[in-house]
């Protein structure tokens, strides 16, 4: 049995994958929020996508992917399947995705809750392990089956609560707290099924060759997550608030109510000069003496 290091490079990739997962759990959270106060079918559909990629794509599999880089095994180098790992990110932002509209359709009761909470928390499990079924090395994987299920229960429990967060959480400092509890379940979901792992180094020598290196998938996962982070940013920061609404609606009601208030009653006319106006008015021939009816 081969000797695994999970923290190869100290605690910075842990530290890393924390930052990224409590990042990823303040951006959906905001997202969701907008969820509730959506008006329409597409803005809430909107919203939810939003929520789902910060959830699932940053908090998840963005902070699962930072941790595997301090993952190591001795003597033998480890490269990852290219397909199965884009698999594992659409993995956990659909089955984000589902759960947010298992609890965001209608109004959240215990059934939606936990129906949601089980979906998801099946999808991040499955996320995990097919991420780690994309590694490529000098050896086999083996699980124990203990932990395995104990990973997926916490997967359960914390997809449960941040799916109860999402519908629940209102104000910042709350959405911060929330974020840092999140985070610490998805990591705490993640190590404990890291720990269920053991290898078994194959006899035979030679350097895995097939699959991409960790260093060689970071940038473009780098890249994906700025450009993820700052376009989330930039549709929180354009969208409307309540406030913004709130006050459109009210200049609306202003801009009916007036034109109706300065039509309803005509002006009084004591001395007749309304009838007279057509006198002033350009083209109007002046009238004659002969034009004055005899007596």
């Amino acid at each position: 049995m081969a000797e695994i290091n999970h923290f190869e490079y100290g605690w910075i990739t842990p530290a890393l994958s924390y930052a990224l997962s409590v990042l990823g759990s303040i951006l959906g959270l905001v997202c969701a929020g907008r969820i509730r106060t959506a008006r329409t079918t597409g803005q809430r559909a909107w919203w939810g996508l939003l929520s789902a990629w910060a959830l699932g794509g940053t908090a998840i599999w963005a902070m699962h992917f930072m941790a595997m880089l301090g993952f190591a095994v001795d003597n033998t180098r480890i490269r990852y399947d290219v397909p199965l790992t884009v698999a594992s990110t659409a993995i956990a932002v659909v089955a984000v995705g589902i759960g947010l509209a298992i609890v965001g359709t209608g109004r959240l009761n215990p059934v939606r809750l936990i129906a949601g909470g089980i979906f998801t928390g099946a999808g991040v499990a499955s996320m995990h392990y097919t991420g780690m079924a994309a590694m490529r090395l000098n050896g086999s994987l083996g699980y124990d089956t203990l932990r395995v299920a104990l990973s997926v229960v916490i997967a359960v429990v914390a997809s449960t609560v941040a799916l109860w967060l999402a519908m629940t959480v209102r104000r910042g400092l709350a959405i911060f707290v929330s974020a840092l509890v999140m985070g610490v379940a998805v990591n705490g979901m993640h190590f404990t099924g890291m720990s269920a792992l053991s290898v078994h180094r194959h006899e035979r020598v030679g350097e895995v060759t097939t699959g991409a290196t960790g260093s060689t998938l970071l940038v473009p996962i780098v890249l994906a997550v700025l450009f993820g982070v700052v376009g989330l940013l930039y549709a929180l920061l354009a969208a409307p608030t309540d406030d913004d609404v709130a006050a459109a609606a009210y200049l609306d009601g202003r801009r009916v109510s007036e034109p109706a208030a300065a039509t309803s009653t005509p002006a009084p006319d004591p001395v007749g000069l309304r009838a007279r106006s057509t006198l002033g008015q350009p083209g109007t021939p002046f009238p004659s003496r002969g034009d004055t009816p005899p007596r």
